[in-house]
C-alpha cells in the first residue's frame, strides 16, 4: 500500500495537511528554523493565497524571518498556467512582503507552468523565489518526515496499514 491522496476528501481537507506540514517544522531538530507561523486565509476567494507561512531562522549570526505565500491546487487533473492566470505572482509577493511563492499541487505541474515559474524567478530583480511541489513531493516529504499525527489524521488507511505491518508502532 503507497501514500494516497484519495483519502483526503476536497480541498480544504488538503490546505489543512500544508498547513499541519509547515506548522509540524517548528517540532524538528535538525534544522536553522526556529519558529513557524501559519496563517491560513479562510473560506472563500483568496486571491491566490491560502496559506501564509513566515519562518524565523537563525544563521549563527543572526535571526531573521522569511515570509512564503502558499496556494493548494487539489485538483485531479495537471496544473496548467489557466489554473493561476488570475494572480499577479509578484504584486501578491509584493503586498504580504514575502520573499517567495509555493504552488503545491496534487497532481503534476504542467511544463508551462514550470517554466513560468523559472522565468519569474529568473528576472526578479527582488530575488524573489517561486517554487511548485508536485503531489509525488509532497508525499515523499511526508513520508520522510513520517510524524505519526499526520498520517494518523490526514491517511488513517495508510497509517492503519503501517501499524498493522510493523512499518512503524504506537
Amino acid at each position: 500500500m503507497t501514500l494516497n491522496f484519495n483519502e483526503i476528501t476536497d480541498d480544504r481537507k488538503f490546505e489543512d495537511l500544508i498547513i499541519s506540514y509547515f506548522e509540524d517544522l517548528k517540532n524538528e531538530k535538525d534544522h536553522k528554523i526556529i519558529d513557524v507561523n501559519v496563517k491560513p486565509s479562510g473560506t472563500g476567494t483568496d486571491g491566490g493565497r491560502d496559506i501564509l507561512v513566515t519562518f524565523k531562522v537563525t544563521d549563527t549570526v543572526m535571526t531573521f524571518e522569511r515570509r512564503w505565500v502558499v496556494q493548494c491546487k487539489f485538483h485531479s487533473s495537471n496544473i496548467s498556467t489557466d489554473k493561476i492566470a488570475d494572480i499577479n505572482i509578484p504584486t501578491l509577493l509584493h503586498s504580504y512582503n514575502a520573499a517567495g511563492y509555493l504552488l503545491v499541487c496534487r497532481e503534476k505541474p504542467t511544463s508551462k507552468l514550470t517554466e513560468l515559474f523559472e522565468r519569474l524567478e529568473k528576472n526578479c530583480k527582488f530575488e524573489n523565489k517561486y517554487s511548485v511541489w508536485s503531489g509525488e513531493q509532497l508525499k515523499r516529504l511526508i513520508l520522510v518526515k513520517a510524524q505519526k499525527e499526520i498520517l494518523q489524521q490526514y491517511f488513517p488507511s495508510y497509517f492503519n496499514y503501517c501499524v498493522t505491518n510493523n512499518i512503524f508502532s504506537l
